[in-house]
C-alpha cells in the first residue's frame, strides 16, 4: 500500500511539474524579439543617381522605422528593376515612368508580358536625355549624328526607347548611325573618354558622374533638341517634357542647354500591405531632406510633386499617406 501510495505521488509530482514548466514557458519566459520587415529597392548603375537616392532612402528607413530594414541592389537600371518588381525578386524599385508605362501595359519591350503587379509610390524627380557629343566630333545637332558612333543604351533599355524615339522625330534611325554601340552609363563614359564613340544617349539626372567623369577629361557638347522636335515628340510620346540643362552642369558647359526628360519614378509591388507601403512612404517624405542631401538631382523630390506624370495605379498605402497630406483628393 506505501509503494502504491509514493507512486501516486511521483505521478503527481511529474505532472505539477509538467503543468507549472508548461505555464512558464507560456506566459513568463521573455518572448522572443521579432526582427525588422525586410525589403529590398532595385537602384541603378553606381555612377548615376538611382543609386544614392535608394542609399538615402535605406538610411531613412533604418533610422526612423525601426520595424522596417531596406536593402539596396544596384541593378541594369528601368527595364532591368521592372522586371524584378514582375517576378517578386525586389519590393521596391526605381524605373523612368515611360518604363514604368510600356511595363504595366505589356508595350514595347514588354510586349505580351505586362507586369500588373507594379505599383506606383511616387514620381522623383525629371531625368534629362543628355545626349553628349566629344567636342572634336563636330555635332551641334541631333541630325548631325547620321553616321556617327553613338552609345545609345543597352539593348532593350528605357535609353535606347529615348534614343530611337529622338531619332525619329528627326527621320533618322539606327541604321543611319555609323554604329550604334549598345553600352551601360559606365561603358559610354568609358568610350567617349578614348574616342570609341563620337556621342552617347544618357538618361540621368543632371549632375550625374557618368557624365562628369567625362567632361573632367575630355571636351565635350551638350546637343540640344530643338523645340518643335520637341513637341513633335510629345505630342507622340506625351510622358516626356521639355526640360533645361542649366549651364554650369559640367565642365566646358557655359550655356543652358534645351532637351526632354522622363520622371524616375518609385515603384512597389502590389502584394506589399497597404501598412508597410504607407508607412514607408511617409517616412521618406517626413525625412526628404535626407533624399536632397543624396544627390544634387534629389533636390527636386518634393511632396506637391509627388503624383505629376504617374503613369501607373497608386498603391493603396501611399494613396491613403497622399490623402491624408491633401495632395490627393476625391
Amino acid at each position: 500500500m506505501a509503494g502504491r501510495r509514493a507512486l501516486w505521488i511521483g505521478v503527481v509530482v511529474v505532472i505539477a511539474i509538467v503543468i507549472i514548466a508548461a505555464a512558464y514557458f507560456a506566459y513568463l519566459a521573455p518572448k522572443p524579439v521579432p526582427g525588422p520587415k525586410r525589403f529590398t529597392i532595385a537602384s541603378g548603375w553606381v555612377v548615376g543617381v538611382y543609386y544614392p537616392v535608394a542609399g538615402a532612402m535605406s538610411r531613412i528607413i533604418y533610422e526612423h522605422v525601426p520595424g522596417m530594414s531596406l536593402t539596396v541592389e544596384s541593378s541594369g537600371a528601368s527595364v532591368a528593376n521592372a522586371k524584378l518588381i514582375g517576378s517578386g525578386a525586389a519590393d521596391f524599385a526605381i524605373l523612368q515612368n515611360d518604363i514604368a508605362y510600356y511595363a504595366y501595359n505589356g508595350i514595347l519591350m514588354f510586349e505580351g508580358a505586362p507586369i500588373k503587379n507594379m505599383r506606383g509610390i511616387a514620381i522623383l524627380y525629371p531625368e534629362h536625355i543628355q545626349i553628349v557629343a566629344r567636342a572634336d566630333a563636330g555635332i551641334k545637332s541631333v541630325s548631325d549624328l547620321k553616321g556617327k558612333r553613338v552609345a545609345v543604351g543597352p539593348l532593350g533599355s528605357g535609353t535606347e526607347v529615348n534614343a530611337r524615339q529622338i531619332l525619329e522625330v528627326y527621320g533618322l534611325t539606327f541604321d543611319d548611325l555609323g554604329k550604334a554601340e549598345r553600352l551601360s552609363a559606365e561603358e559610354a563614359s568609358s568610350y567617349l573618354k578614348d574616342g570609341r564613340v563620337d556621342a552617347a544617349f544618357f538618361t540621368v539626372g543632371v549632375g550625374a558622374a557618368a557624365i562628369s567623369d567625362v567632361a573632367l577629361l575630355t571636351p565635350i557638347t551638350l546637343v540640344p533638341i530643338e523645340e518643335a522636335k520637341i513637341e513633335a515628340l510629345r505630342a507622340k510620346y506625351p510622358y516626356y517634357f521639355r526640360e533645361v540643362i542649366p549651364a554650369g552642369s559640367y565642365k566646358g558647359v557655359d550655356k543652358d542647354v534645351v532637351t526632354v526628360a522622363v520622371y524616375a519614378t518609385l515603384v512597389c509591388r502590389g502584394e506589399l500591405s497597404t501598412d508597410d507601403v504607407y508607412t514607408f512612404t511617409k517616412a521618406i517624405f517626413e525625412h526628404i531632406s535626407t533624399l536632397h542631401a543624396a544627390h544634387a538631382r534629389a533636390k527636386a523630390i518634393s511632396l506637391e510633386k509627388a503624383i505629376i506624370a504617374m503613369p501607373i495605379p497608386l498603391h493603396p498605402g501611399a494613396e491613403k499617406y497622399y490623402r491624408e497630406k491633401g495632395v490627393l483628393k476625391g
